[in-house]
């Protein structure tokens, strides 16, 4: 591994969401980030590898593709896959997991394709094949075109490294972090989720008022990697944190999902700018300070039964704020056109379909509330 390396980077994101991941990679200094189906390209060394992977809150995981070739079948994958110069970027003593994808391709058999580069790997370099291992090798294999990458992340990039306690259905803070970014969040105003859950959004919206790096609190799969700089590494995660006047607030009605986010906040440091109540949506009231951006991921009803119930809740979410947050701004995200109509509230169109759950699900926005 040398600084000197360049390698095309891919950072992986929710479908739908590669623009708003696009937008920050370029914020954040990847000036040639380009948004392309399922993610971001962009290009650079081991210090933009290890960056991305610290610092960007939208991507899931950041891959850097070593090698690409054709192979119409598996005899051929198996050759052209030990030409590769796996002992470049991993150690011998270190165990990779090979995951295989196959498209419009001559080989068709995904578990075959990913066993002959596992042996490629074992057999070539001697690297021990664990199928849960940390550091992972990805073939894909599109119109008969195979792309080898090194998932650089390990665990996906939405697991911060703080976060214990989860309400059911959470939502990913990679996909709540592009969500803030996409209802036009920046780091300069105060946000309210009256429905918190575990916190994810306030807790995105606080971490990054206050310039606090995703990754700091956690390890990466490219640690594992042959000549991985460890001290150049930790000089970089050496962050700095932002004072900010801003204060950010949740509410929920279960009483569970308060403390959980009080919990969670604790463990990121970032309780000081969080503030988390017991609350029903009717009685929800504008906290204090200047107005600022109101974000809600309600239930979106998935049970038969419950769409009438749910409905009634996008109503009250609505009416509270019409009659209480003039000034403010509100975000949405669900599954359904009919529960953003029942709110009432002046939406948009509504932005592009993310799949969530195993649900699309949208964002909606107003402008400022009168």
């Amino acid at each position: 591994m040398t600084e000197t390396q360049r390698f095309e980077i891919f950072l992986v994101t929710a479908p739908g969401l590669e623009a708003l991941l696009a937008e920050e990679a370029r914020e954040a200094g990847f000036a040639d980030a380009v948004a392309t189906e399922g993610g971001v390209t962009l290009s650079g060394g081991w210090p933009e590898v290890w960056r991305a992977n610290l610092c960007l809150r939208g991507a899931t995981r950041v891959l850097v593709r070593i090698a690409s070739f054709r192979a119409m079948h598996l005899a051929q994958l198996d050759k052209r896959s030990r030409k590769v110069p796996w002992g470049e970027f991993l150690r011998a003593d270190v165990p990779v997991a090979v995951d295989a994808s196959c498209r419009k391709s001559k080989i068709y058999h995904a578990g075959a394709a990913a066993q002959r580069v596992a042996t490629a790997i074992a057999e070539e370099l001697g690297a021990p094949i664990e199928a849960e291992a940390g550091l992972r090798i990805m073939a894909r294999i599109e119109d008969d075109l195979v792309t080898i990458s090194i998932d650089t992340s390990g665990e996906s990039l939405h697991k911060r490294g703080y976060k214990e306690a989860v309400n059911r259905a959470p939502m990913r803070e990679t996909m709540a972090a592009l969500f803030l970014r996409g209802a036009g969040y920046r780091g300069t105003e105060t946000v309210y989720d009256p429905m918190c859950g575990s916190g994810t959004l306030v807790m995105e919206a606080a971490e990054w008022a206050l310039g606090l790096a995703p990754g700091r609190s956690r390890q990466f799969g490219f640690e594992g990697l042959k000549g991985f700089d460890a001290a150049a590494w930790a000089a970089l995660r050496v962050g700095t944190r932002r004072d900010t006047a801003l204060r950010f607030f949740g509410s929920d009605r279960d009483v569970g999902a308060v403390a959980m986010s009080r919990e969670n906040a604790a463990r990121a440091g970032i309780s000081e700018v969080t503030s988390f109540s017991e609350m029903d949506v009717e009685a929800m009231v504008p906290p204090e300070g200047p107005p600022g951006l109101v974000i809600v991921n309600p239930p979106y009803g998935a049970r038969i039964g419950e769409k009438r119930e749910v409905q009634a809740l996008y109503a009250a979410f609505g009416k509270a704020l019409k009659s209480r947050f003039k000034g403010w701004r509100a975000a949405l995200i669900t599954t359904d056109s009919g529960f953003a109509k029942a709110t009432g509230l002046p939406f948009g169109p509504p932005g592009k379909p993310v799949l969530h759950g195993g649900l699309r699900v949208n964002l909606w926005q107003t402008g400022v509330l009168r």
